[in-house]
């Protein structure tokens, strides 16, 4: 097998786009903190970048398995602009209500799951915040419900998700996305809270 983490961005698009998984890994790799800082500047929230983070990824594997991708620029560039036209997307969205499901195809940018108050919380809080959202998963379909218990509580990361649950990488982005969505619904809609 060649040294993929040798190869450049575009070289590395291509090898995905054809359907090596291990491609997209290098260059999630080599653009994971770059993006992250970008849209954590942005919207000055980890759980926000977060979503934005996974949602920015995720339009990108889906526009170079869509054959979308145009190699004027840089790989970095293009990501950029993915972040920022969420970014921008979200603040003129307004609220919806509707549960969002796993099979719904117009794709949305995310709101903010607030996991905690943004303020220096001690163990207790972010215990008894895992608690809540552990009782909140029974609401989730399985595959969004597993997914969530994988990154978050297994702390896999999505190649690893993605191998022990038999799916693609985009796929198990996909599942993260929508369950995020659904638990920010479930919240709201339900008045739940995730403390006390």
């Amino acid at each position: 097998m060649n040294d993929l983490s040798a190869m450049t961005d575009h070289e590395l698009v291509q090898l995905y786009e054809s359907g090596n998984d291990s491609a997209f890994d290098i260059l999630l790799g080599r653009h994971q903190a770059y993006i992250y800082s970008y849209i954590l500047f942005l919207v000055k929230d980890s759980d926000v970048a977060n979503d934005f983070f996974q949602d920015t990824f995720s339009r990108a594997i889906i526009a170079i398995r869509s054959h979308k991708y145009q190699t004027n620029g840089k790989f970095s560039a293009w990501l950029t602009r993915i972040a920022h036209n969420l970014i921008i997307d979200k603040s003129r969205e307004c609220e919806t209500t509707c549960m969002v499901r796993e099979d719904q195809v117009k794709p949305k940018a995310l709101n903010s799951l607030s996991l905690s108050e943004a303020t220096r919380e001690d163990e207790i809080i972010n215990r008894q915040t895992r608690e809540g959202i552990r009782r909140m998963l029974d609401y989730l379909p399985e595959p969004q419900r597993e997914v969530i218990l994988l990154r978050f509580y297994d702390d896999l990361s999505f190649k690893e998700i993605a191998q022990q649950t038999g799916v693609s990488i985009n796929t198990a982005l996909g599942r993260m996305r929508y369950a995020l969505i659904n638990l920010r619904k479930i919240i709201q809609t339900r008045q739940l809270s995730l403390v006390g």
